[in-house]
């Protein structure tokens, strides 16, 4: 497996012949371009439950004493931990040590500013053309950095949910929700139980020892998620609620088994966000945003309350970077990913579940009865693959251009290509990493959804 790079960081397996994986060579060369992209004296480092972290911690850390840094090791935490960390300590940056829901041999390096977000692409360019140079100046040894340990960040997340004025912890507490969670064995075993005490929350944890050994694939999809979805059928339950291994992306199960679906997650905490939107200083306009491979159905919603959507390129850091730009109230991504700015400009999933609990408390409904309150679309994943030297930007002009002159369609090609029609739409976009098309479309069902995607498919082929 090769180790992949991009402007968010670096991943790849542990394991295996140099240069082909994630190993310590690599984690040295790349904290050490990072720290000298960010010229500063202190950065912020947290870890997934990943069998690797402690040694990929190790590494990371000890590259940052040698370049001079004041290192704040805040240990197991999740990704928007992490990531609020930063700007509480008011550190230079922070690395984010997790592979997100990638499988256990997955590592990863994830880059934050001094705000606490992902780098942008230039920034994440810059980071990785000076490791290209190896071109490296570190600390002498009477200007060493040290490392500083801090078990508290956790706690403050969780305070900092609490504090949120649209997070309704008496309704919740009144409501005596009982909850089952699934953590997969990683840190949202450690997270998770403190913020369902602080509200309130009756719980039960599924796969809670933050071992790095995941129970199961560790990507919030339907079809690796069985065992809470038994549990939820027969449990007595009000909700099923699950993370992945960094806990920034959050999928919910209705009380009676059957999902809420991971699309609307985001929709359905934003349309609360929305219909409280005057409870908010943050932003007088009713404004949200996801990307252009999540569903339409937050559109819908915003719309409903008057507000106007946007969408934005594939990726958290388009995402929140068109958020600031039209003053978002709410945002994120149809894997479960919300973003709360009134919190921070991150994924969170413990912001996510204070503001659905709040929701659900507030309307006296069960999950199944709030699902059935938002519009439902069906969205089919496929995928072309192509050969190495096949010019996939070429294809995709020819695509956007076949579909310029319909009337009917509504073309986007700021990532990729987005056709919307009036009832559906299908998105193609190429990979970074390997030669295929992503073929993502939606429709009102998965019948009519999936034939687009094939139509589209067809398209491409017949190109060849």
């Amino acid at each position: 497996m090769t180790l992949i790079k991009s402007i968010s960081g670096i991943r790849g397996t542990i394991g295996g012949h140099t240069g082909d994986t994630l190993n310590p060579l690599d984690i040295v060369k790349f904290t050490t371009a990072y720290a000298t992209f960010i010229k500063g004296k202190k950065i912020v480092v947290g870890r997934d439950g990943r069998i690797s972290g402690p040694m990929v911690r190790d590494v990371v850390c000890g590259t940052l004493v040698g370049m001079g840094y004041e290192v704040i090791d805040i240990g197991l935490a999740t990704t928007p931990t992490t990531e609020l960390a930063v700007r509480w300590h008011k550190a230079d940056g922070g690395i984010i040590i997790t592979a997100s829901h990638n499988p256990t041999q997955w590592n990863a390096l994830k880059l934050l500013n001094s705000e606490g977000e992902f780098l942008t692409a230039a920034d994440g360019a810059e980071v990785l053309a000076i490791a290209e140079k190896e071109d490296f100046d570190y600390a002498p040894v009477e200007k060493l950095g040290r490392v500083i340990k801090d078990d508290t960040m956790n706690q403050q997340h969780i305070q900092s949910v609490l504090d949120l004025r649209l997070v309704d912890v008496e309704a919740i507490k009144a409501r005596q929700f009982r909850v089952c969670a699934d953590t997969i064995n990683s840190v949202g075993g450690i997270i998770l139980p403190d913020l369902f005490k602080a509200l309130g929350v009756d719980f039960e944890i599924l796969n809670s020892e933050c071992t790095g050994q995941f129970a199961h694939n560790p990507e919030p999809l339907e079809k690796n998620l069985q065992g809470i979805m038994d549990k939820m059928r027969h449990g007595g339950f009000d909700l099923g609620i699950v993370v992945d291994p960094d806990v920034d992306r959050l999928a919910f199960i209705c009380e009676d088994g059957k999902m809420f679906g991971e699309e609307y997650t985001l929709v359905s905490v934003a349309d609360y966000v929305l219909e409280n939107s005057q409870l908010s200083t943050l932003n007088s306009q009713l404004s949200t945003v996801s990307n252009l491979s999540s569903t339409r159905a937050l559109r819908d919603v915003t719309e409903k309350h008057g507000g106007k959507y946007t969408a934005a390129a594939v990726g958290e850091v388009n995402v929140t970077t068109k958020m600031k730009e039209v003053g978002a109230v709410i945002g994120g991504e149809g894997n479960g990913g919300v973003i709360y700015p009134e919190s921070h400009y991150g994924r969170d999933a413990l912001v996510g579940i204070g503001l659905f609990l709040s929701s659900l408390a507030q309307k006296g409904l069960k999950a199944s009865e709030l699902r059935k309150t938002f519009p439902d679309y069906q969205i089919a994943k496929n995928r072309i693959d192509l050969t190495p030297e096949t010019d996939v930007d070429a294809i995709l002009v020819k695509v956007k251009e076949m579909f310029a002159a319909d009337p009917e369609a509504a073309v986007n090609d700021i990532d990729g290509v987005k056709i919307d029609f009036p009832t559906k739409w299908v998105h193609l976009r190429k990979s970074n990493t390997e030669p295929i098309i992503r073929v993502y479309s939606e429709a009102q069902t998965m019948d009519e959804a999936d034939a687009l995607g094939k139509q589209l498919m067809q398209v491409v082929y017949d190109m060849q």
